[in-house]
Order: C-alpha cells, then sequence, then structure tokens
C-alpha cells in the first residue's frame, strides 16, 4: 500500500517546521519538544476523570481515572502511554483514554510510571504491574469490577502491557481478561525488514529506537529478559487474550506481528489488524487521522467483547 494521504500530510508538515531528530536531544529536551496533543483533536467529555496517586514499589504512582456514565461496577482498562519508557505521560494519552471509556463503556486507569534514564528498566515493568495490582486490590473502591481488569498500551507502553500479562501469569496474583497492544515493543533487536524498510521518515526512526532502548536498558543483557523483549519469553501459553494492532509504515510493524503470531501458536486468542499506510503513533492522532479514529473504535469494540465474555464464563 501507499502511505496513507493523512499521514503523508502529517510528516510532510513536520518536516516543514524542521526541528531536531530525537535521537539528537537528551531526555529532558525531548519531553519539552514532543507534544502530539494538537493531533490528537477536542478532548471527549467523560462522566468523572480524577487525577490521583497510588502506591508504587519506589513512592507513589500518579494516576488519572476515567468513569463512564452508568452504574458500576464497571470493567476497567490500564492503560500505559507510549514514548519509548523516556518520554510521554497522563497528557500525551488523554484524547484515546476518553474515547475508550465512552465507547467500551469501562474505567480506564491511566498510568504515568517512572520514565527512563532515570528510572531504567526494570521501573516502569514494576510500576506497570504495580498499577494493575491496585487496581484488582481495590476495585471496590473505584467502583471497578476486579473480574474483568484489561491492560493496554501503545508503544513502549504496548510493551509494558504485554510485560503485564506475562508478570500476571508468572506471578499468581492477579487475573486479567485482556491485552490491548498498539504497536508494541516486543524485542530489543533492529534486524527486522520493518526496520529496514521503515528507519528514517515515518516519524519513529530507527536511531530514535536505540536512543529509547539505551536510555531503557542497563545493559545488553536486560534487553534479553521477557519483562524487556517479551517476544523472547520461552513460554506465552495462558496468557490473557490479545489485540494486537500494527502499522505498515512503522519500524515496530513485524515485532509487533511476530508476538501475535507467537501468541496465537501458544494457543492465545489473538486478533491481530494491520493498518496499511499507517505510520507509527496514529492510535494518538484520532483528529487527523481517520484510520486512528477506527484504530481506537477497534479497540474499544474489542475490549467490550472481551469483557461481556468475562461475564458470561463466570
Amino acid at each position: 500500500m501507499a502511505l496513507d494521504p493523512q499521514a503523508k500530510f502529517i510528516l510532510d508538515q513536520m518536516e516543514a517546521m524542521g526541528g531536531p531528530l530525537m535521537h539528537t536531544l537528551s531526555p529532558e529536551e525531548a519531553r519539552l519538544t514532543t507534544d502530539f496533543s494538537a493531533l490528537a483533536g477536542e478532548p471527549e467529555a467523560v462522566a468523572k476523570v480524577e487525577d490521583r496517586k497510588i502506591p508504587g514499589p519506589a513512592g507513589e504512582i500518579p494516576v488519572r481515572i476515567y468513569t463512564p456514565e452508568g452504574e458500576g461496577p464497571f470493567p476497567v482498562l490500564v492503560y500505559y502511554h507510549g514514548g519509548g519508557w523516556v518520554i510521554g505521560n497522563l497528557e500525551t494519552v488523554d484524547v484515546p483514554c476518553r474515547m475508550l471509556a465512552n465507547q467500551a463503556n469501562c474505567m480506564v486507569v491511566s498510568v504515568d510510571y517512572r520514565l527512563a534514564p532515570e528510572h531504567k528498566f526494570p521501573a516502569a515493568a514494576d510500576d506497570s504491574y504495580a498499577a494493575a495490582k491496585w487496581v484488582a486490590e481495590n476495585a471496590a473502591s473505584i467502583q471497578a469490577d476486579p473480574d474483568r481488569i484489561a491492560v493496554g498500551g501503545d508503544s513502549a507502553g504496548g510493551n509494558l502491557a504485554a510485560v503485564v500479562a506475562l508478570m500476571a501469569r508468572d506471578k499468581g496474583e492477579i487475573s486479567l481478561a485482556y491485552q490491548m497492544l498498539i504497536y508494541p515493543v516486543t524485542n530489543h533487536s533492529y534486524a527486522t525488514e520493518s526496520y529496514n524498510e521503515n528507519a528514517e521518515g515515518y516519524l519513529l526512526t530507527k536511531d530514535s529506537m536505540i536512543w529509547f532502548w539505551n536510555h531503557y536498558l542497563r545493559n545488553e543483557e536486560d534487553g534479553k529478559k521477557p519483562y524487556a523483549s517479551p517476544l523472547q519469553a520461552s513460554d506465552l501459553s495462558g496468557l490473557a487474550p490479545a489485540l494486537v494492532l500494527t502499522g505498515e509504515f512503522d519500524p515496530l510493524r513485524d515485532e509487533g506481528e511476530a508476538y501475535a503470531e507467537k501468541l496465537k501458536e501458544a494457543g492465545v486468542p489473538v486478533e491481530a489488524n494491520r493498518y496499511d499506510g499507517m505510520i507509527h503513533g496514529f492510535f494518538w492522532m484520532p483528529g487527523v487521522l481517520e484510520q486512528g479514529r477506527k484504530s481506537i473504535e477497534q479497540a474499544a469494540a474489542a475490549l467490550k467483547q472481551a469483557f461481556q465474555g468475562s461475564v458470561a464464563s463466570k
């Protein structure tokens, strides 16, 4: 497929604006200069939005809780934002989280996990798991249903969602109904065809991904651990059913699709969908990308179905 005309327009605009490349910046500079909120569109109204702090393994974790209209207890999606474990925050995904809460009629708990390089692996993964566990253990206090908890995220957040699903299975402390992986990072490797084809020119570059990984990992050995690279896990059986969305012009395309395939081979129910013509980050851009809106609608519909299935099997 050709590059989506709306995506091409965004890339052309960004090129015209100039500006330094991500991998040439310090993490602090990258956080200050990277803002895609204009591409997200207007935030929808949600019945209730609350910022609070929950206990984590190394201090408090800020979260934003979105509650839809209606009577609880609601199913709940624990959401992890993207940004290569280095940038991004609750604001980055505010618009998609609102849309998911309204369309899936579920609560969304958006997690502001610790960022690298100040907090390297496994800090983000530990915070992400702690947040999911907190939701499970405190469900009643926030009007959530502890039997219907999903995890989800985009890019590095998709990595964290996949990792939390692995940790939940391994630790046996919480049970997850679903995992929603949006163009997830699944492997510390740059050897795929999609890295080759989409190394530069499509928003997320190979150089940026190397920069992100280098800030996140303490050493090369970390990159081989399943809680950093879930694709390297020897056993994916017994994990929560998954939705895996990828974009055609995204360096992360092949590792996301390889993870979906490996989940299927392990007997995990998987819905996988490649968005043709799309660049990395489309899930953040429903304000300017028709496919971005569609991907959120698909994710919300999948969540809704998964939550209904959880009720039926009780």
